[in-house]
C-alpha cells in the first residue's frame, strides 16, 4: 500500500505534502470568507485559528493571534482573563453549543462587547481536542435579531397587510391580515397571479410593483381602489399602499428579490371623505342656484336654472314634466286624481351639445308615456322612483331608454315628484348614461331637494298666469 493510502489521502491529491497543503488552503479560504469572526483553541487553550473577520473586529492579525495561550494579556483585561478562559474552555466538556457575552480588547486599546458561540472540537478518537469560538459584535447581533423579530411580527401580528411579491409579481409570503383582506387562506394566496385575486385594479397594482422593481420605492404611500374576489362576492376596497424594493444583502450588486407591499384598508375613511366633499359641492350648487334663480323675472326660467345647477356632476340629462288637466290639482298627498295622469313636457336639457335647459311646454301636448312608466308612478305615489336598465347589452339598454321616451344613452333614471302647497305639480327626471353609477339613496335626497325648489318656482309661475 502506498504512503498516500496509509495517510488517508487519495491518489488524485498526489503526495501527502501537496494534498495537505491544498486542504490547508481550502480551510484558510473558508475561514477567511466567513461573515462571523472565528477562532479555535487546542486542548491546552492555545489559539490555533484566527480568521479575517476576527482581525477586523479586534485588530489583531492571525500572525499575532495564533500561538498565544488564551486571551490573557492581549485580547481581554487581566482581571477578566481567567473567567473568560474558563467559560470558553468549558465548552470542551459541555454538550452542544454555549453562548456567552463578554468584553474583548482591541489592538488599539479599545473594548468591544461580543457575543460568542463555542463548542467542542473532537479528534479522530471522539475525545475533545479543543474548542472553536465564533463571535460577533453584540450590536450587530442585536440588529440581526431585531430584524428577524420585526419580520416575524409583521407576518403574524401586524394590523395592516404585508405581502412579499416575487420578481414575477406573484405573492411569496403574506401575513394573516393580508389574507383576510384578500378573502382567502394564507397558503392559497402563494404563487397565484394577482389577477386571480383582484377583479379590478390589478393593472394599477402590477404597474406600481414593476416600477418599484425597476426604480425603487416611491416617496409616499399611494391610495389604490381595487375590487377583491371573495367567496362572498366582489368587494370594492381602497388600500393605502407602501412599497419597498427588496435586494439581497449578500450580492456585490443589488439583486432584486421582489417587493415588500404594505397596505391598510382606508375604504370607510375615503368614502366618508368623498361623501363630505360631495355634500359640500351639492350644498354650494343649491346656494348658487338659489342666488341665480332669484335674478330671473320669469319663475319658469328660474325652474330651469335650478335644473341646470343640479345637473353638474349629478346626471347627464334632465326632464321636467308638469301635470295637465284635472290631475294638476290632486289635493293632499295620497288622494287620487279623478282621471288618468297626463304629463306635459315643460323643460328638457338639449339632446345634442351641452347647454342650458330649454322651456318646451308652449304647445301643451302630453308626453306619450305608457302605463307603468317611472314618471307616472312617481306622480301617482307622490314619491321618488328609481329605475335602471340593469346589466343588459348596449343595444337592449338603448331600446329600454327609447321605450320610455328618454335619450338613447340613458341607463339609470331617478324621478322626483314636484310638490308645492299640498299639490302635485309634476315630476323631474334625472338620467345617467352608462359611464356613471346608478342612483343611490343620497342621490334621491338631493333630487328631492332640487325638486322642491323647482316646484316652488313652477307654482309661482302658475299663480302669475292665473292673474
Amino acid at each position: 500500500m502506498s504512503a498516500s493510502r496509509r495517510s488517508g489521502t487519495t491518489d488524485e491529491l498526489g503526495p501527502d505534502e501537496p494534498g495537505e497543503s491544498g486542504g490547508s488552503d481550502l480551510l484558510a479560504a473558508l475561514l477567511d470568507g466567513m461573515d462571523a469572526a472565528l477562532c479555535a483553541f487546542d486542548a491546552d487553550g492555545v489559539v490555533t485559528h484566527w480568521n479575517r473577520e476576527a482581525e477586523r473586529i479586534l485588530g489583531w492579525t492571525a500572525a499575532e493571534a495564533v500561538g498565544r495561550h488564551g486571551f490573557a494579556g492581549w485580547a481581554v483585561r487581566s482581571a477578566d482573563a481567567e473567567e473568560v478562559q474558563a467559560r470558553l474552555m468549558s465548552a470542551m466538556t459541555a454538550p452542544g453549543r454555549q453562548v456567552h457575552e463578554f468584553a474583548l480588547v482591541t489592538k488599539d486599546g479599545g473594548r468591544v462587547l461580543v457575543r460568542t458561540q463555542s463548542a467542542a472540537v473532537r479528534g479522530p478518537d471522539g475525545k475533545p481536542a479543543g474548542v472553536y469560538c465564533a463571535f460577533s459584535e453584540v450590536h450587530a447581533q442585536i440588529d440581526l435579531e431585531r430584524s428577524i423579530a420585526l419580520s416575524e411580527a409583521l407576518f403574524e401580528d401586524a394590523a395592516w397587510g404585508v405581502v412579499l411579491v416575487d420578481a414575477d409579481l406573484r405573492p411569496a409570503v403574506v401575513n394573516a391580515h393580508a389574507a383576510r383582506a384578500l378573502g382567502i387562506r394564507r397558503t392559497s394566496v402563494l404563487g397565484r397571479p394577482l389577477g386571480e385575486l383582484l377583479a379590478q385594479g390589478v393593472e394599477e397594482l402590477e404597474a406600481a410593483l414593476t416600477h418599484v422593481l425597476a426604480e425603487g420605492a416611491p416617496p409616499a404611500p399611494a391610495e389604490m381602489w381595487v375590487t377583491v374576489r371573495t367567496p362572498e362576492g366582489e368587494k370594492r376596497r381602497c388600500w393605502r399602499s407602501g412599497f419597498l424594493r427588496l435586494a439581497s444583502p449578500l450580492a456585490e450588486e443589488p439583486v432584486p428579490l421582489g417587493v415588500g407591499w404594505l397596505f391598510h384598508d382606508v375604504t370607510e375613511a375615503k368614502q366618508a371623505e368623498q361623501e363630505a366633499a360631495l355634500l359640500r359641492f351639492r350644498t354650494n350648487q343649491l346656494h348658487r342656484a338659489a342666488r341665480a334663480a332669484g335674478e330671473c323675472e320669469d319663475p319658469a326660467e328660474a325652474a330651469t336654472v335650478h335644473l341646470d345647477f343640479a345637473l353638474a356632476g349629478f346626471a347627464d340629462h334632465a326632464l321636467v314634466d308638469r301635470v295637465a288637466g284635472a290631475a294638476g290639482a290632486s289635493g293632499t298627498e295620497g288622494e287620487q286624481a279623478p282621471g288618468p295622469v297626463r304629463l306635459v313636457r315643460l323643460a328638457a336639457t338639449p339632446a345634442g351639445a351641452p347647454g342650458p335647459s330649454l322651456l318646451t311646454g308652449a304647445a301643451g301636448l302630453p308626453v306619450r308615456y305608457e302605463e307603468g312608466h317611472p314618471a307616472l308612478q312617481c306622480v301617482e305615489r307622490a314619491g321618488t322612483v328609481r329605475a335602471d336598465a340593469g346589466s343588459v347589452a348596449t343595444e337592449r339598454a338603448r331600446e329600454w331608454a327609447l321605450e320610455r321616451q328618454w335619450p338613447a344613452d340613458a341607463v339609470h333614471a331617478l324621478c322626483a315628484v314636484l310638490r308645492s302647497r299640498g299639490r302635485t305639480l309634476g315630476v323631474v327626471t334625472f338620467l345617467r348614461a352608462a359611464g356613471r353609477s346608478r342612483f343611490e339613496r343620497a342621490d334621491s335626497m338631493y333630487a328631492e331637494d332640487v325638486a322642491a325648489r323647482i316646484a316652488t318656482a313652477l307654482d309661482l309661475a302658475g299663480a302669475l298666469e292665473r292673474e
